[in-house]
This record gives C-alpha cells, structure tokens and sequence, in this order.
C-alpha cells in the first residue's frame, strides 16, 4: 500500500529547495520551509521569491496566503525531509559535503521513527549512506542494530533554470534507497506530485547517475568548443561548420561558446574526477577544454585592443546562461574580472540583474550599464550570452569591433 505524506521539510530554499517547497505547498502538502539565511525565510514568508524564475513568485505567493508553505530558520517535525543545501567544490576541486553534514545534524533531533530523509544535493558517490551516519551517531534511539527506523534515499534534482516550475513536475526522476523499501517510500512521495516516470534503483547508482548526466554534457560541450578551438585557428566559422555537419543523419554537435557555467555541468564531474582520477581520463580532459575557453575569449579582446588602440569594452551578458539571473560559475564573470585585471575599461549589460556580484562590483573598472549605453561607450563589443535581449540589435553595434561567442549575431 502506498506511503501517505501530510508534512514535508524542505532543508535549503536556494535554487532547488524553493521551487521544491513551493510545488509541493501547491500540491497539498503542508511544507516548512528551511534556511539558515534570515532574509530569505523573511521574503519566503512575505510571499516572494529571493530569485527570478518563470512563474516562481506566482507559485510562491499562492502557496504561502494559501497557509500550506511556511519558513523558518531551523527544520520542524515533519513525515519527509527533503534536502537541497549547496554542494560547493573547494579550491582542489573535492567536493565540499559540510552543508550536508550539517543539514543532516540539524535535521536529526526533530526525527520520529518512520519519517523519510531525502537527500537531493548533488554529492559523491556514498553521500546518501554517510547521512545515514550522521543520523545514527545523532539518534542512536532510531538505530536497530544496524536498521534505521527512517528511510532515507538520493533523489537528483535534473531541473532547468528557466524552466525549474514545469520540469519539476514534468520530468522522470531516480529515486534510490538505502534498502528496496527506502526506495518505495521515496518513490510514493514524488509520485504524489510528478507525472514524469519514477525509476526506483539502489541509493549509489542514484547518485552515479546525477554525476554521469551532467560528465556527459560537459563531455559533448567540449567537443564542440576544441571544435571552435580548430575553426578559429584556421580562421574558419565553428558555426558554420558545425551547422554543415548535422546535417548528417547521425550527427548533433552543440554550439560553441565562452565556457561551462552554473552548479551543475561545470562543478559536477569533478564530484566522480576528484574520487576517480585514474578513471576519468575523458571527463578531466573535457573540463580542461571547457575551462581554458575563456582565455581565448581573453586573447581576442586583446588581438581587439591592440587593433582599434581602445581598451573600452562592452561585455554583453553576464548569467552562466540564456535568458536566467543565475551568475553561478559563469564563464562570462570570469572573462570580465579577467579584462579587469588588465587594465580593461568594461560596461556589463545584463538585463537579469539590477546588481553586480562581489566578484565583479570590487573592480572600479567595471560597472552595470543598459545597452544602449554601453555601446555607445565601448569601442570593443563581447558577446557572452544569447539573451533574447541581444538578438537583432546587432546593427546597433555598426562600427564597433564584435566579438560574438555565441554566435547570436552571425
């Protein structure tokens, strides 16, 4: 008989636990919300999202006059934990598991026997049993022997930013216990709200397969940008090659462009690299090739430079993606604090944000602008993103020397 959930706690409302939170609140669950950060449980609770995404802030302010989503700044007694704290990688590219631990800590007083713990975090593989550990040392009284009497469970978040609302609902998921029965009573809470499939499997393979699916990506991007790397060393469009060649039946190369960014595809394969070193010969090589893309963007503004006798630059796009405010491990901020460094004077133009990050704002040489000003300013123009926002307007840079990594203005 299937498992019923009333309550759920949501543990991290940033990219993933929000939009989570919210779905669920709107598909009758009561949730409570989870943040260590005051502001973002204080705008949770005032009905707003504390980052921009299509038809989040409607779900939100829905979920919250509706009474079913509440935050606070420590986890409450719920029958399901969901968490989805941040994974970073640190300096030598291991992945940091401290927000895990501590979620899991902090989860583990307010635990009943036969609650469900769900870990959604993007981690290594063993992440899901090593909760299960910090749950045992923390509640012996929920151990049996070697038998928790909490099921727990990896469940990989695969949304999109920009499309986080629908895909949340729409796309398959993995769920993987720690025992077959974990993994049931994981697949009875997400099959209460996804109208994807649900594919039960153990918790290590879960984990595996979230790493594998953006390794894979990151894989293909940098095939097409040593493509580019070819191209533009023989002075050939990787564009225009790389359009000629799918038109084969049985070839799809991606587009080029300035880098890998966001949480996922640039951060995530170092998750099975760092772990795997003599294995993963390929994925170590793709993100070689992915992170050496913004020195090339950096050697043509040069080229630029020295051409024209102007270091006015105009870095159109700043979001590690089309059409998001998410800056996250963008190549693009890389690129900016990279002409900064060398004495560039730079205009950014990204029409998702009313600010620039630390990383950039601490650069006098660097300021947000709108884009008409910023081309009127600049002599050198770098396009970075492929935000709606740019397309057609690439006659407004008549006379200016463009440096399009996207390919938007062909």
């Amino acid at each position: 008989m299937p498992r019923e959930f009333e309550t759920i706690c949501v543990v991290g409302l940033g990219y993933i636990g929000l939009p989570t939170a919210a779905t669920l609140a709107s598909a009758g669950f009561a949730v409570k919300g989870c943040d260590v950060t005051p502001h973002i449980v204080e705008e949770l609770n005032e009905g707003r999202a504390h980052f921009s995404e299509p038809d989040l802030d409607m779900l939100v302010r829905g979920a919250v006059s509706s009474g079913r989503l509440t935050a606070y700044t420590e986890p409450q007694p719920a029958d399901a934990f969901i968490i989805t704290v941040p994974t970073p990688i640190r300096d030598d590219k291991s992945p940091d598991m401290s927000y895990v631990e501590t979620a899991a800590r902090s989860v583990a007083p307010v635990l009943a026997e036969g609650n469900l713990v769900i870990l959604e975090s993007t981690s290594p593989l063993g992440a899901t049993e090593s909760v299960a550990d910090v749950i045992r040392e923390a509640r012996p009284d929920l151990v049996d022997g070697e038998t928790l009497s909490v099921a727990l469970a990896y469940c990989p978040e695969r949304i999109l930013p920009g499309q986080m609302v629908r895909e949340l609902v729409q796309n398959d998921r993995i769920v993987g216990g720690l025992t077959p029965a974990d993994s049931e009573c994981a697949r009875d809470l997400y099959a209460s709200f996804v109208r994807g499939e649900i594919h039960m499997t153990d918790a290590k393979t879960a984990e595996l397969v979230k790493l594998i699916e953006n390794a894979y990506r990151d894989v293909n991007i940098a095939f097409a940008n040593e493509v580019a790397n070819i191209s533009e060393a023989h002075g050939l469009d990787p564009w225009e090659a790389i359009g000629l060649a799918n038109r084969h039946p049985r070839v799809n190369i991606l587009n080029p462009g300035p880098g890998v960014g966001g949480h996922c595809i640039a951060v995530d394969p170092w998750f099975l690299i760092s772990n795997n070193g003599d294995l993963t010969g390929l994925m170590a090589e793709a993100r070689r090739v992915n992170d050496g893309r913004p020195e090339t963007v950096l050697e043509k503004v040069r080229a630029a430079a020295a051409e024209t006798g102007s270091k006015k630059v105009a870095c159109l796009g700043l979001a590690f993606k089309p059409d998001v405010d998410d800056l996250r491990e963008s190549p693009a901020i890389d690129i900016a604090v990279g002409l900064a460094e060398e004495g560039f004077e730079i205009c950014a133009v990204e029409p998702h944000v009313n600010a620039l990050p630390e990383k950039l704002w601490r650069h006098d040489s660097i300021r947000l602008a709108g884009f008409e000003e910023a081309l009127a300013k600049a002599d050198i123009v770098v396009l970075l993103v492929g935000h709606k926002a740019f397309r057609n307007r690439a006659a407004d840079a008549d006379g200016k020397t463009v440096i399009d990594t996207v390919g938007l203005w062909r």
